[in-house]
């Protein structure tokens, strides 16, 4: 990335967007750190400030809301912040039978899961495109690639994910911008104590660092972009579910839910 452009990061202020930010920083790459909640955004970034020879600016929003990664990206072109590299990690995920669980919290599932993506992608891709080097890594899941009862919106926000930045990769391959699709299993716990990978259980294999995903996209990103499943047994359990018929998947991930 360009020294003098930033790589915007959401979700920053823990796990996984905490340590893609980290790894930036020690690369000596600008971010724009994108969260939440307001008090270990801040704490985080003048963190950032004072160990690392990079310009940290946070902003504080909830992508959940109704246009939320539209207003990001005027707020971030209005200020004059060029963005190389897009890092979309935001996002959580609600546990339990559909109906049984609120809908106003699935629709912000779907927002920022999503619509949130597509605004912030939309919106910055035109001032990416003038960059020399310009990157997007999508955050997605392995709950992706099967309909998980029990998370029945989350994985199918990650299915949505998954499938919108693999096209978008291949539309965007002749302008020079790098997609990575990420579709990591669990995340092992961060210091906060709170796993980024919430509503999976044993189906989704082993559990991994936030900061071997991040050098896994990070890696990706620098060869050209593509699909990664971080870890071996992630990688088996997404190629087995191929050799399965589609109708008895969702069984047997429902029975292994509720054991």
């Amino acid at each position: 990335m360009n020294r003098d452009g930033f790589a915007l990061i959401t979700g920053a202020s823990r796990g996984l967007g905490m340590a893609f930010a980290r790894e930036l920083a020690n690369r000596h790459n600008n971010l724009v750190l994108v969260a939440r909640s307001p008090e270990p955004l801040h704490a985080f970034a003048s963190e950032l400030r004072r160990s690392k020879p990079v310009s940290v600016i946070a902003i504080q929003t909830d992508l959940s809301c109704p246009g939320a990664g539209q207003r990001l990206a005027e707020q971030v072109s209005n200020g004059g912040i060029p963005i190389d590299l897009l890092v979309n990690n935001a996002g959580f995920g609600l546990r339990g039978e559909f109906r049984d669980l609120s809908l106003p919290r699935q629709l912000d599932m779907f927002r920022l899961n999503n619509q949130a993506v597509v605004e912030l992608t939309y919106s910055l891709l035109p001032g990416m495109l003038q960059r020399r080097q310009k990157g997007i890594i999508n955050i997605s899941s392995t709950a992706g690639f099967q309909p998980i009862p029990f998370a029945s919106v989350y994985s199918a926000t990650k299915a949505f994910l998954t499938t919108f930045s693999l096209a978008l990769e291949q539309e965007l391959r002749a302008s020079g911008v790098t997609v990575v699709t990420v579709c990591p299993g669990r995340l092992r716990r961060n210091p906060q104590g709170v796993s980024d990978q919430s509503v999976q259980g044993r189906w989704a294999g082993i559990y991994q660092s936030p900061e071997e995903v991040v050098r896994d996209a990070l890696r990706l990103l620098a060869n050209g972009g593509g699909l990664t499943v971080p870890g071996a047994l992630n990688k088996f359990s997404v190629f087995a579910q191929r050799l399965i018929p589609r109708n008895l998947v969702p069984r047997m991930v429902a029975k292994m839910s509720r054991a």
